[in-house]
């Protein structure tokens, strides 16, 4: 029966791209469409993935890859604004003893890699392409795209991100709500001494941190305080974001003397989500940003998204009844798991904001990050 079922996936991030490449792998037949021309594949500048999120690369089988293109490392320190190191943490292994604590990489690498699994999975994939109109049935869903085809499929997973048109389509009406704070980010070239993530916690920004993606590049960010962002010009980036780097010290002098093209520094908004109750409503189900997005002061954003392609898929492929008892029991497995990482991610950031001095951030993140030991 597996093998006759249909699957409409929308959205060709990490989380449908992931879902793709598991239900091929099973036997369905998988249509996946993408609202970008170019599937995403040269925005972002770098991502860390800890070993939860490695894990479900290593199920896709792409790891090899991940493992070739990124730069990997087992620690993270906190310094001061001057770059003085203050403390130097061991990462908790969070996909098993025998992959790493965390790769950092650039985001384009990843996503060609998985561009290239999901082309080798036989799906049929569609770019500059939308769900315009959704009708369901018993059976299943109908579905008029943007490039004015129709189809019906079984099931429509919604992997189209956090401002997901889907997931209004079909009245799930929580969205995502800023959280106070934004993000100027950016990749370079890699300094010599750059090995692992270093935090610096204070000075003219929140937090200013970097990780390395390759032997020769690192992608470096700063959070402040969210601006109206029509009162910052494009133009004017690289200026802004050099105004916060230029006082830290340790490496950021060297990091900060590339820092000139606007046009590659990218800013944006911290935003919290976390849709309650119910991810379904019939045969059309959310996984990834468009469900759940947290602020990246845990770097668990992509991992969560993956995660919740490998549990959905493992969830369709273990029972021929896909009805509402089992989606809602996908959901709440995966709540219960978003959660407290969604909580405190957003703590994190919110002590920051309030300027409380003797907060416990590593001891929040360590009791979270344990949790993520376990499998998903």
């Amino acid at each position: 029966m597996s093998t006759l079922r249909t699957v409409l996936v929308v959205g060709g991030g990490a989380a449908g791209n992931a879902v793709t490449i598991l239900l091929r792998r099973a036997g369905y037949a998988v249509d996946l469409i993408e609202a970008k021309d170019d599937w995403n594949a040269t925005a972002g500048s770098g991502i860390t993935l800890q070993g939860n999120a490695l894990r479900v690369l290593r199920e896709l089988g792409v790891w090899e890859r991940v493992q070739e293109s990124g730069f990997g490392f087992g620690s993270v320190g906190i310094t001061a604004p001057d770059g003085t190191v203050l403390h130097v943490q061991d990462d908790l292994r969070t996909g098993g003893d025998d992959l790493p604590a965390t790769v950092g990489m650039q985001r384009p690498q990843l996503q060609q890699i998985l561009i290239e699994a999901v082309r080798a999975s036989g799906a049929s994939v569609r770019l500059g392409t939308t769900a315009e109109i959704l009708d369901q049935d018993a059976n299943g869903v109908s579905v008029r795209l943007s490039d004015g085809t129709e189809g019906h499929y079984d099931l429509m997973i919604a992997a189209d991100g956090l401002s997901s048109a889907t997931r209004a389509a079909i009245g799930i009406t929580p969205k995502p709500e800023p959280t106070g704070m934004a993000i100027w980010r950016i990749a370079a070239p890699r300094p010599a001494g750059v090995v692992r993530t270093d935090l610096a916690y204070g000075g003219p920004a929140y937090i200013a941190g970097y990780c390395p993606t390759s032997e020769t590049t690192l992608y470096a960010y700063v959070v402040e305080a969210n601006r109206d962002r029509a009162s910052i010009p494009p133009e004017s980036y690289a200026d802004e974001m050099r105004r916060l780097t230029s006082s830290y010290g340790g490496h950021w002098p060297e990091i900060t003397e590339h820092i000139t093209d606007p046009a590659k520094v990218n800013y944006t908004w911290f935003d919290r989500l976390l849709v309650e109750g119910s991810w379904h409503r019939g045969r059309v189900v959310l996984v990834g940003d468009a469900a759940h997005c947290c602020p990246p002061t845990l770097a668990q954003g992509a991992a969560l998204s993956l995660e919740d392609a490998w549990v959905l898929a493992q969830t369709l492929t273990g029972s021929d009844a896909w009805d509402d008892v089992l989606f809602q029991a996908y959901c709440e497995r995966r709540i219960a798991r978003v959660r407290p990482v969604v909580e405190a991610s957003v703590q994190i950031g919110q002590w920051q904001l309030d300027g409380v001095r003797d907060a416990d951030v590593p001891g929040l993140m360590g009791r979270t990050m344990t949790m993520l030991r376990e499998l998903p």
